[in-house]
C-alpha cells in the first residue's frame, strides 16, 4: 500500500489555475494553492461558494474545464483527462460519515483493507482503533454510536489505506459545538501524529483556525486569500475577508500628512496609512479586542447591548457621534445598559481600506 510518489521531491497536491463549469455554468474561477508534506489546509467560505466543488475535483468526482491537479507532481486532472478516484490514493470524509449500517465499526474499519492478508489486516484495523479511541466500539455497529465515535470511525475508515491525501467536506457539521470544538482538536492531533497531509472544506472558522495550518478564503469560486489563521485575522487581503474573519467593526477615518490615520476614537501610526494621499478617507477594522476597557480614559462610551461570555463579556459600545464598536472586557467588569465606561485603543494590526470598497 506504499505510495509511489517521492514525498520529498514535490508538493502533495497542487491546484494550478483550476476552472470548472456545471453545464456551462462557470463555478470555479481558476484556483490555484498547494499544500507540502504533512500540512494541513482547509477551504472556508459561506455556502454555495464553491468549497466543495473544489474537493470533489481534487478527488476526481468532477472533471476540470482547464488548468491542472497535481499529486505529488503528477497529473490526475486537465482539460479531458481524469484520473479516476480510485487511483488517486485519497482518503475522503464524507458530512454524513456513510458508514455501513450492516458492518461493526471493525469491520467498516477494514473495508478498505481487502487486499492485506488477515494478520496484516486486523493489526491496521486494531492500530486505528488505538489512534481513534475507539478499541471498546470493535464490535458495536454505528446506530450504537455517539456522532462523535461515528466521526472518529468514518475518520479511521479514511486513514486505513493509508493515503497520500486525506478530504474532508464539512466533517462536524452534525454535531453540537461543544463537541465539535473538542473533535476538531483531536482530529488535528491524529493528522498530525500520522504526519498526513490533508484538505478540510467548512463554514465555520472557528473550525478551520483550530485545524489548519494554511486556510483559503473562497468567495465566488476564487480564493481570494490564502494563508495562516493568524495572517488572515491580522492581515485581511481585501474588505471581504476582513468582514467574514473574526469579529470588528469599521470606522471612518482620514489618512494624515504623516501617514497615520485619524479617527474619532484619535490618532492610528502604522504603515498602512502611508499607501495613500494625505486626506484620503478610509474604514479602519477594529476588533473587540482593539477596544480595552479604561477606567482612568477620558474618552467614554455608552454600554449599548453586552453578551456573558464566562471569562469576558462583548460588549456593544456607542460612541460620542453614533458609530458603535465592539470591545471584550474580563467578566468582572459588569457593566449595565445605558453606563459609560472608559476605553482606549490598542490596536497592533492597523487594517484599513479605501473608503467604498468592496
Amino acid at each position: 500500500m506504499r505510495s509511489r510518489y517521492n514525498r520529498a521531491m514535490s508538493p502533495v497536491v497542487q491546484l494550478l489555475d483550476v476552472r470548472h463549469a456545471y453545464d456551462r455554468l462557470p463555478i470555479l474561477h481558476g484556483v490555484s494553492f498547494e499544500l507540502e508534506p504533512g500540512a494541513i489546509g482547509c477551504l472556508l467560505g459561506p455556502s454555495g461558494c464553491g468549497k466543495t466543488t473544489v474537493l470533489r475535483c481534487i478527488a476526481g468526482f468532477e472533471p476540470i474545464a482547464d488548468g491542472e491537479i497535481r499529486l505529488a507532481g503528477a497529473v490526475v486532472s486537465r482539460k479531458g483527462m481524469t484520473v479516476p478516484p480510485e487511483r488517486r490514493r485519497i482518503g475522503i470524509v464524507f458530512q454524513d460519515y456513510a458508514l455501513f449500517p450492516h458492518l461493526t465499526v471493525a469491520r467498516n474499519v477494514a473495508f478498505g483493507l481487502r487486499t492485506l492478508a488477515a494478520a496484516e489486516r486486523k493489526a491496521r484495523v486494531s492500530e486505528l482503533l488505538a489512534i481513534t479511541g475507539l478499541e471498546r466500539y470493535a464490535e458495536h455497529y454505528p446506530h450504537q454510536l455517539s456522532g462523535g465515535q461515528q466521526q472518529r470511525v468514518a475518520l479511521a475508515r479514511a486513514l486505513a489505506p493509508r493515503p497520500d491525501l486525506l478530504l474532508l467536506d464539512e466533517p462536524f457539521s452534525n454535531l453540537d459545538v461543544e463537541l465539535r470544538e473538542r473533535l476538531s482538536v483531536e482530529v488535528r492531533d491524529i493528522l498530525k501524529q500520522q504526519q498526513l497531509t490533508a484538505i478540510l472544506v467548512t463554514h465555520d472558522q472557528h473550525e478551520a483556525f483550530n485545524i489548519a495550518d494554511q486556510v483559503g478564503i473562497v468567495s465566488g469560486g476564487r480564493i481570494v486569500q490564502w494563508a495562516t489563521p493568524y495572517d488572515l485575522y491580522h492581515k485581511p487581503a481585501n474588505r471581504f475577508v476582513a468582514d467574514f474573519v473574526g469579529q470588528g467593526v469599521f470606522l471612518p477615518g482620514t489618512v494624515r500628512e504623516d501617514g497615520h490615520i485619524e479617527l474619532e476614537l484619535g490618532i492610528l501610526s502604522g504603515r498602512d496609512g502611508g499607501r495613500w494621499a494625505p486626506g484620503t478617507p478610509v474604514e479602519v477594522l477594529l476588533r473587540p479586542d482593539d477596544i480595552l476597557h479604561d477606567d482612568q480614559s477620558i474618552m467614554q462610551a455608552q454600554v449599548l447591548h453586552k453578551a456573558f461570555r464566562g471569562a469576558e463579556f462583548l460588549y456593544t459600545l456607542g460612541l460620542p457621534g453614533g458609530a458603535r464598536i465592539l470591545s471584550l472586557v474580563p467578566s468582572h467588569h459588569n457593566h449595565a445598559i445605558g453606563e459609560k465606561i472608559g476605553i482606549r485603543l490598542e490596536v497592533d494590526h492597523v487594517v484599513a481600506f479605501p473608503r467604498g470598497a468592496s
